[in-house]
């Protein structure tokens, strides 16, 4: 064990996790409706075919989750994250030399591979190994990265625009892979390696912390946690969610396009919009996560991914526009931190990589089918109306899902598992 005097090492986990998952964001995760665009004008591809691209991908990830769980709970997130970076660099490189179909789905295959282990899985086992009192604001300005990377994306269209899509491609892939390979070296350990208390509180500052809802001092096993409720409620109800998260990532950009007469630049404009209430919504969510019940929170903002989606399908105008994206984009901030810090708070943490694994699987069916649902729709019907309606209809039934996620029993068993145990 490592004795350290120094500020809290865990506040540095999400540091890394910030400028991580604000990377991916930006030239990966909410770019990729930009490319898109491009894509669709130079290839003539479908609207069917490109979400497909971005569904097949996605469950991908889902496939890849359990894997992944069990592998960062015993190699650690650093080595993990790394090898993500590798896959990054050469499925940009290969993305921004493509000429048909077949080299576009292998070449995003490999940046979803390379962005599922470098990303959001790895950076959220990360942060909580080292918070509980303060696991919902810990999580949620880890998440910020994702929500200040989407604020980038008018610059990748703009290089796009100003230098074409293949070189923009290539060079998000060295910029990328390069970033996350370095900040990696901070996601590994937990403070016990470095001498250090949970949320860096001593003994004495933990009894003043609020208690969350379902925290409780023993940790579930994977096998364990999929034998309750909990796991299949929260699971579902983050799977009603992503529904609309990802059919918005996307599809906005072409739906702008397409059926409002933007340009590709405007429509990023209007994506940048998105992670500024993103943001607002986090800190509204982290605050909110340490001190209430994350489920009534969860509740209301799956009120506002179906009511901002429903409103997006009727948008005529500008300012109904800008309510899609303040419901929408609340909801998505306030919401997303406290998945990850209901289910620790529920099931522990020392298998937390296995238990998000699993539960991805679930999941990732959100943003697999609902690009598929929206593109598929829009290509029958020559609009995105009832596709969006769809979504918002499957989305609202997530509320009914975090009603039912109330805390699991403990499991009958003397002894808590250590974190090289499933």
């Amino acid at each position: 064990m490592r004795k350290s005097r120094s500020k809290f090492r865990g506040w540095k986990v999400v540091g890394a996790g910030v400028l991580i998952q604000g990377m991916q964001s930006a030239l990966i995760m909410q770019s990729m409706g930009s490319y898109m665009v491009v894509l669709e004008k130079q290839f003539g591809w479908s609207k069917s075919v490109l979400s497909a691209a971005f569904s097949v991908n996605r469950f991908e990830s889902a496939l890849l989750g359990p894997l992944q769980g069990w592998l960062l709970d015993r190699v650690g997130p650093k080595r993990i994250a790394r090898t993500g970076a590798i896959f990054l660099l050469v499925g940009f490189l290969w993305f921004s030399q493509i000429n048909s179909l077949w080299e576009f789905f292998v070449s995003f295959f490999l940046v979803a591979v390379g962005a599922g282990l470098s990303g959001f899985l790895t950076v959220t086992v990360s942060i909580v190994r080292w918070f509980e009192r303060r696991r919902a604001r810990a999580l949620a300005t880890g998440s910020m990265g994702f929500a200040m990377g989407g604020l980038a994306v008018p610059l990748v269209v703009w290089s796009i625009n100003s230098y074409g899509w293949r070189l923009t491609a290539a060079f998000s892939g060295v910029i990328a892979s390069v970033s996350i390979f370095y900040f990696a070296k901070f996601l590994d350990g937990s403070p016990e390696d470095y001498g250090q208390q949970l949320d860096g509180l001593e003994p004495e500052e933990v009894e003043s912390e609020p208690t969350a809802e379902g925290l409780a001092s023993i940790h579930f096993t994977a096998s364990e946690a999929v034998r309750t409720r909990a796991f299949w409620m929260i699971s579902l109800g983050h799977m009603s969610a992503l529904f609309v998260v990802g059919a918005v990532m996307a599809h906005l950009a072409l739906y702008l396009t397409s059926e409002r007469g933007y340009s590709l630049q405007q429509a990023s404009f209007v994506g940048a919009a998105l992670p500024l209430m993103q943001m607002v919504g986090m800190a509204i969510g982290g605050f909110l996560g340490d001190r209430i019940n994350k489920r009534v929170i969860a509740s209301f903002a799956m009120v506002g991914h179906a009511g901002g989606i429903l409103i997006l399908a009727y948008a005529t105008q500008a300012l109904t526009i800008s309510l899609f994206v303040i419901l929408h984009g609340l909801a998505w901030g306030a919401r997303g931190p406290l998945m990850q810090a209901l289910r620790a708070d529920y099931f522990g943490s020392s298998s937390f990589g296995s238990i998000m694994g699993l539960s991805s699987v679930i999941v990732m069916l959100g943003t697999v089918f609902g690009p598929i649902i929206a593109g598929v729709l829009a290509d029958i019907t020559g609009s995105y109306r009832l596709g969006f309606i769809v979504l918002a209809v499957l989305s609202a039934l997530g509320m009914v899902f975090f009603i039912f996620a109330t805390p699991p029993d403990p499991p009958l068993r003397s002894a808590n598992p250590s974190f090289s145990e499933n």
